[in-house]
C-alpha cells in the first residue's frame, strides 16, 4: 500500500494514523480487506511486530475488525467524503486525427448494433450461435495453455496459426500465399487501420463501393482519406467508373458485396487489377464472409488473379466464430510486408498468443471445417425461411435483392421515401422490433427506404414471430398513389399492438 508515515511518535501509531487518513479520504472504504501483517510489513519496510501493533490499535478503536481465517477488514465509523468527479469541460481537439475522429466517429450510435429493450432484432453481422462451439473452444484453450510461452507474442503471429491460415485460405478461397505472407491481426478493423497507416497520407484518394461497410468508411475518413463512392450493380463495383488518374487505394468486397450481396464479375476483376497495376495503386479485398455460400459454389478470391502484388487480402474469424475473439489476418503483398510489420509492432507488439494457439489447433484438427459446415447449413435454412416469410407476409411491398451468401438480405420498400423509412424504424422500435436502415452504408444515401435484414442472430422460431411483426409495422405505412408525399395517417395512431 502507498502510505506515508508522519515521523511523529512510535512507528505503530504513525502507521495507524496513516491508515485512518486513508479511511477518512475514501481510499480505504468499509469492507475493504487490508493486507496481511506480513505483506504490509514487506511493502512498508517495517517489522511485522509494528504492523500487528497498529492493527490491534485500530481494532481496539473500532476502525477494523478481524475475521478468523480471512483477515482484517475496514469498519471505519467515518463516512468518507465522496470526491466529486472532475467537471467535464470542452477541450479543443488536440490533433488533426482527433478533429477527424470527432467529425466522423459513430461511437454514440453505431449502425447495426442492437438497441436495448428489443424483443427481436434483424441485426446483421452477428454469427450463428453454435452451442457446441463453447465447449470446443474451451478444450482448445486448455490444450494450448501448457505450450504458450509467457513472453511477448511474435509480431507477425504464431507460426502454427499462420501455417493453418495459409492452408485454409488456399484450399477454400483459392488464395495464393505462404505462411510468410500471413500477418495475424486483431480483427478486420485493425487490418484496415494498419493498411491505411501504411498506404495513405492525409488527402489521398480512396475508392470504395457505394454502398459499403460503414465502419471501414469511418476509419478511412478518420485517417484523412478523401473518399470516392463507386456505384454497385448486379455485377459488383462498376470498375469503369473509377477515376483517372488512379486512386491510391480501392476497397472492395468482391465475393459478396456488402451490403447488396452482388458478386464482382470476372471481367471487372481483371479490369480492377489492371487499373491498380497501371496506376500503381492498391486493392484492399475484404472477404468478410465469403465462406458462407448457401446454394452455389464459393467464389474464389480476387487475390487469386493478382500477378503484380497489388492486392491486400483481409479475412476475419469474427463472423465465422465469434466477434469477441478479435482475430483476423492480412495476406500481405511482398512489397508491403516490412511496412505492415512495423505498423503492427507500433500498434500492439503482436496479437495475444493464447487465442492464436487455440485457433491453430482448432483449424488443424478439422474442428473449424466441421463448424463452418454446420453454420453454413443453418444460415441457408434461415435465409430461405426468412425470404419465404417476407414474401408471405409482406407481399409486393418489398424488393428483396438476390444473395447467395452471407448472413443478411437487403430489402427495398416500394414507394417509401427515406424520411418515411425512418418513421417505420421508429414505429418498429416502439413495438420492440429493431430494423436497420441501409442509409449509413452510403456517402450519398438514396431517397428511398432500404433495410438490411440479418437472419443469423435469430432462431427459426424467432424469425417466425419477427417477420409478421415487421409486416404489421409496414402496414402502418400503406402504399401511396403516385405523387402522394403525405405522411400516412395510420402512423399517427396509437403505437400499441
Amino acid at each position: 500500500m502507498d502510505l506515508v508515515l508522519d515521523e511523529d511518535g512510535p512507528l505503530y501509531l504513525q502507521l495507524a494514523r496513516a491508515l485512518k487518513e486513508a479511511m477518512a479520504t475514501g481510499r480505504l472504504t468499509n469492507g475493504t480487506r487490508l493486507p496481511s501483517s506480513r505483506e504490509m510489513a514487506y511493502d512498508l519496510n517495517l517489522s511485522r511486530t509494528t504492523v500487528v501493533a497498529a492493527y490491534e490499535h485500530l481494532r481496539a478503536e473500532g476502525f477494523i475488525t478481524g475475521r478468523v481465517g480471512s483477515g482484517s477488514y475496514v469498519t471505519s465509523p467515518w463516512s468518507a467524503p465522496v470526491r466529486p468527479p472532475p467537471a467535464r469541460r470542452a477541450v479543443v481537439a488536440q490533433s488533426a486525427f482527433s478533429r477527424r475522429a470527432r467529425e466522423f466517429s459513430t461511437l454514440g450510435n453505431i449502425p447495426g448494433h442492437r438497441p436495448p429493450g428489443m424483443r427481436y432484432a434483424f441485426q446483421y453481422g452477428m454469427p450463428v450461435v453454435n452451442t457446441a462451439l463453447t465447449a470446443q473452444w474451451t478444450r482448445e484453450l486448455a490444450r494450448a495453455a501448457p505450450y504458450v510461452q509467457p513472453n511477448y507474442p511474435r509480431i507477425q503471429g504464431l507460426p502454427a496459426l499462420r501455417e493453418a491460415v495459409s492452408r485454409h485460405v488456399g484450399r477454400t478461397r483459392g488464395v495464393v500465399c505462404t505462411p510468410d505472407d500471413v500477418l495475424i491481426v486483431g480483427g478486420t478493423q485493425q487490418a484496415f487501420s494498419l493498411i491505411a497507416r501504411v498506404l495513405l497520407d492525409e488527402g489521398d484518394q480512396v475508392a470504395l463501393e457505394e454502398p459499403h461497410y460503414f465502419s471501414a468508411r469511418t476509419l478511412l475518413q478518420i485517417h484523412g482519406a478523401r473518399l470516392i463512392g463507386i456505384p454497385v450493380d448486379a455485377e459488383g463495383m462498376q470498375v469503369d467508373r473509377l477515376p483517372d488518374p488512379a486512386v491510391k487505394l480501392t476497397c472492395v468486397t468482391p465475393s459478396h458485396q456488402f451490403p447488396t450481396g452482388s458478386v464482382l464479375s470476372h471481367e471487372r476483376r481483371l479490369a480492377l487489377l489492371e487499373y491498380a497495376r497501371l496506376g500503381s495503386g492498391w486493392i484492399l479485398e475484404d472477404d468478410y464472409d465469403g465462406e458462407f455460400r448457401h446454394d452455389q459454389q464459393p467464389v474464389k478470391a480476387l487475390q487469386q488473379l493478382d500477378r503484380d502484388g497489388r492486392v491486400l487480402y483481409v479475412g476475419s474469424f469474427s463472423k465465422t466464430l465469434f466477434p469477441a475473439l478479435r482475430l483476423g489476418y492480412i495476406i500481405m503483398p511482398p512489397g508491403l510486408k516490412d511496412d505492415l510489420l512495423v505498423a503492427k509492432w507500433s500498434d500492439d507488439f503482436g496479437t495475444p498468443s493464447m487465442d492464436q494457439a487455440a485457433l491453430a489447433g482448432f483449424i488443424t484438427s478439422g474442428g473449424y471445417d466441421r463448424h463452418l459446415r454446420q453454420v453454413t447449413r443453418k444460415l441457408a435454412e434461415r435465409r430461405n425461411l426468412m425470404r419465404s416469410l417476407l414474401e408471405q407476409h409482406c407481399g409486393d411491398r418489398l424488393e428483396i435483392m438476390e444473395s447467395h451468401s452471407g448472413m443478411h438480405l437487403v430489402a427495398w420498400v416500394h414507394d417509401m421515401p427515406a424520411a418515411e423509412g425512418e418513421a417505420l424504424i421508429h414505429a418498429a422500435r416502439e413495438r420492440k422490433l429493431a430494423l436497420y436502415s441501409i442509409a449509413p452504408c452510403y456517402l450519398q444515401p438514396p431517397d428511398r427506404t432500404g433495410l438490411i435484414m440479418g437472419f443469423s442472430a435469430m432462431s427459426p422460431s424467432e424469425l417466425r414471430d419477427a417477420v409478421p411483426l415487421f409486416a404489421k409495422c409496414l402496414a402502418l405505412f400503406p402504399r401511396r398513389a403516385a405523387g402522394d408525399r403525405s405522411r400516412p395517417a395510420l402512423y399517427l395512431a396509437s403505437s400499441s399492438g
